[in-house]
């Protein structure tokens, strides 16, 4: 299975009073990159919901979006400090003497000072919002990894067919390679018959000429290794998915094979090998494209 590093996925859990919802949304990117955006309260299972996310994904900046609501009304409640109280009534008290006041306060006055009553949120049960949690996250991250297989499988098929189209040209360069060898050989016997005139051609001197130019157009190595890239490339998106991935492996095969075509045309003084080595690297970036969206 080829995966494309563009992928979202979303789920909502309700268990209880409490929902759930995590939302992961990627695109490309050379490493993991894990944006988590969360409620304060979960900061303590982000090290567990970094770990559980990794089961989906290998590589690309991933967004990762979890709210949580809880509908159950122990989510807050009222602190009584009657420590605090005790003080306030007893500079009230010592107030009252102070200046020979009567002391009216009741307790609809004491309890308008400030922390007399405050409002505190339960603990949450880490355990069982957990379990909550990991559920929205494994529900996400399945829905994300079937659409990044999905995008995937376009890929694959695309780059395939490219794939297909850069072996033509390697096997018209290589068919056309020692046609170019014998029309130099005509030519160049042509013209040294011309300059002779009606004396005899040196074969000896002739074979020489034809060796030396066919050593720097020879591009039989280049075509092989060209070959081999384009073989190991679709047998790598054949194959599918592998424990890191298989982007990096073939972006490592795309750049070898845009230096086999760079080779190749640095050689060519033939021109319809030159036009078709222009069309193979036009074919090679256009895959070098693509591949920097598989993961």
């Amino acid at each position: 299975m080829v995966c494309s590093m563009t992928g979202f996925g979303r789920c909502e859990v309700t268990e209880g009073q409490r929902k759930y919802t995590v939302e992961l949304k990627s695109v490309n990117n050379r490493y993991l990159d894990l944006g988590l955006k969360m409620p304060k309260k979960f900061n303590a299972f982000e090290a567990n919901i970094r770990s559980e996310l990794k089961n989906y994904m290998k590589r690309g900046k991933v967004d990762v979006f979890i709210s949580y609501e809880d509908f159950s009304e122990s989510d807050s409640r009222v602190k009584y400090n009657k420590a605090i109280a005790e003080e306030y009534y007893k500079y009230l008290n010592e107030m009252a003497s102070d200046f020979g006041l009567d002391n009216d306060v009741r307790i609809s006055v004491l309890s308008r000072f400030p922390e007399v009553f405050t409002m505190e949120e339960e603990e949450l049960d880490e355990e069982e919002v957990w379990s909550g949690l990991k559920k929205a996250i494994n529900g996400a991250g399945k829905q994300f990894m079937e659409s990044r297989a999905k995008e995937g499988e376009f890929l694959s098929r695309d780059l395939t067919e490219k794939l297909d189209g850069m072996m033509e040209n390697v096997e018209f360069i290589t068919e056309r390679s020692p046609e170019i060898i014998s029309e130099y050989k005509a030519k160049l016997r042509e013209k040294i018959a011309d300059l002779l005139e009606d004396k005899q051609v040196d074969e000896n001197r002739l074979a020489m000429e034809v060796t030396i130019y066919a050593d720097k157009v020879c591009v039989d190595e280049e075509l092989t290794r060209l070959r081999s890239h384009i073989k190991a490339t679709k047998e790598a998106l054949l194959k599918g998915d592998d424990k890191e991935g298989i982007g990096r492996k073939l972006d490592f095969l795309a750049q070898e094979m845009n230096r086999e075509a760079n080779t190749i045309l640095s050689k060519s003084t033939d021109l319809k090998i030159s036009d078709r080595g222009i069309a193979l690297k036009t074919d090679i970036e256009k895959v070098r494209e693509q591949i920097q969206n598989i993961e």
